[in-house]
């Protein structure tokens, strides 16, 4: 049987799902140690959520209920967040609908921006470090990879995510009404992982071309390379915060990355810089600065964007040479990569998942209708086929058997003189007529839930005990285009 546990961004809130988000490494190897029922888990955690998928032996009611409570004392001991906190925000989804669910987020469905197109490779890659960590299960492996086919269709029949849908691209857009030309914005990227070619996508998709990446883990100069941007290291990370318009942080660095402390110390060296280039070129004429209030006067914004517009103009109004706007730190890590402090420094604007998540667009109504139809419709075939494999080896047991008796027969008539085989013949396809109303009466059975009523038949009339068959692993195909875990 499986089960799902919940948080997202729906029921809990961000300081709570960044705390579940530090140690969920190590969740699904203490849920598979934690109870004897669980045969296998994986942890999907993303910037907006954190899920636990569960593999349990036992189908009986009464195992979900003990496992809701393994999962959140394992999930406790492993974050350091009570097992009450857990419990209480926690959703649980079950069988059929655990399926739907992750069908759901795989798609986009569930996501801040619906459609979005990250999610699904976030959910390939938590797959793939469960089989590494050696907790996923034959069922976990059919779940994730109906999951991934089920993606794949909703994004060829439907428009969603087609558009290019992201939690960078939605921030992007918040930022459109005080950024003129982004062609002449410059921009410093933090982190190296997929989600940082989301966001690089995202930035030359709107004319960027001015970028510099810098990573906390030293990986810069080989992503730049394959991006064909700038990079920096550490010793430069300072004066370059100074010197940008936009930083986009997008690592999975522990800690903050970008503070108050390291943006100020950038504008000293820039603003060092300027007075030292000014006194050294005392033949040039003054240096004439534009500041936000010279700038072009920009439309009035509409929508989402009023609130970001409001809060840009106040600091554009505030902020030092050598910014002649406001600067734009957009933050999409989790755990946090910006201290909040960094609001303080003046001229300053901080978009992080929290705000963003407030300004998400409403879904696409018609188009969200058919994916959610889409999803419902494989969630039924998942169970209905997952239904009709728990009796896979009782149907075995049966042909075995029935084949068994029937080769005896075939031996002993060829020695007794059947050379033509025509015997042999008849017996097997008198086999096959029997075992025919057998197998399908298998399949009818386990999709309305009486397995046990064909198990206790066969052992009645035949003898035949059915044997339990070991998880097997199934690959799953690596076909989806992967953003990154944010």
């Amino acid at each position: 049987m499986l089960m799902c546990v919940t948080a997202s961004h729906k029921n809990a809130t961000f300081d709570l799902l960044e705390r579940l988000s530090v140690g969920a490494e190590g969740v699904a190897a203490r849920l598979v140690e934690h109870h004897e029922c669980v045969s296998g888990a994986v942890v999907v955690a993303t910037c907006n959520r954190f899920e636990a998928y569960i593999d349990l032996d036992e189908p009986v009611t009464a195992a979900a209920s003990v496992a809701f409570e393994a999962a959140a004392e394992a999930v406790s001991e492993t974050t350091g967040i009570p097992a009450e906190q857990l419990r209480e925000v926690f959703d649980l989804s079950v069988g059929t609908a655990a399926a739907e669910h992750l069908f759901a987020v795989s798609a986009g469905l569930e996501s801040v921006v619906v459609g979005e197109g990250e999610i699904a490779g976030q959910v390939r890659r938590s797959l793939e470090a469960a089989r590494a960590g050696g907790t996923t299960s034959s069922e976990l492996e059919r779940l994730f990879q109906r999951a991934s086919q089920t993606s794949r269709g909703i994004k060829n029949r439907t428009p969603l995510g087609r558009a290019g849908r992201s939690i960078v691209r939605l921030a992007l857009d918040l930022a459109e009404s005080r950024i003129d030309d982004w062609a002449t914005q410059r921009v410093l990227l933090v982190g190296t992982g997929a989600y940082a070619g989301a966001s690089l996508a995202a930035l030359r998709d709107r004319g960027v071309t001015d970028v510099l990446v810098y990573s906390p883990s030293g990986r810069a100069e080989k992503f730049a390379r394959s991006h064909e941007i700038g990079w920096i290291g550490h010793d430069d990370l300072a004066r370059t915060t100074g010197e940008v318009d936009i930083i986009v942080t997008c690592t999975t660095a522990e800690g903050h990355v970008v503070d108050a402390e390291l943006l100020r110390a950038g504008r000293t060296a820039v603003a060092a810089d300027h007075r030292a280039r000014a006194a050294a070129a005392t033949d040039a004429p003054t240096l004439s600065l534009v500041t936000a209030s010279d700038a072009p006067a920009a439309p009035e914004p509409t929508g989402v964007s009023a609130l970001v517009h409001d809060v840009i103009t106040e600091a554009a109004a505030e902020c030092p040479v050598p910014h002649a706007s406001a600067q734009l730190v957009i933050d999409l890590g989790l755990p946090r990569n910006v201290d909040p402090d960094v609001s303080t420094v003046s001229g300053v604007v901080l978009l992080d998942l929290e705000t963003i998540r407030i300004h998400a667009p409403l879904e696409e109504l018609q188009a969200t209708e058919v994916a959610r139809s889409i999803v419902s419709r494989a969630a039924q075939k998942f169970a209905a086929v997952g239904e009709e494999r728990s009796l896979e080896p009782a149907v075995v047991a049966l042909r075995s058997h029935v084949h068994a008796l029937v080769e005896a027969e075939v031996t002993r008539a060829t020695a007794r003189g059947d050379d033509d085989g025509s015997t042999a013949r008849a017996l097997r396809h008198l086999a096959g007529v029997l075992l025919h109303e057998p197998t399908v009466r298998a399949r009818n059975l386990a999709r309305n839930g009486e397995q046990a009523a064909y198990t206790t038949a066969l052992q009645t009339l035949f003898g035949i005990d059915v044997p339990q068959t070991p998880a097997v692993v199934v690959p799953v195909a690596d076909t989806d285009s992967a953003a990154s875990a944010s």
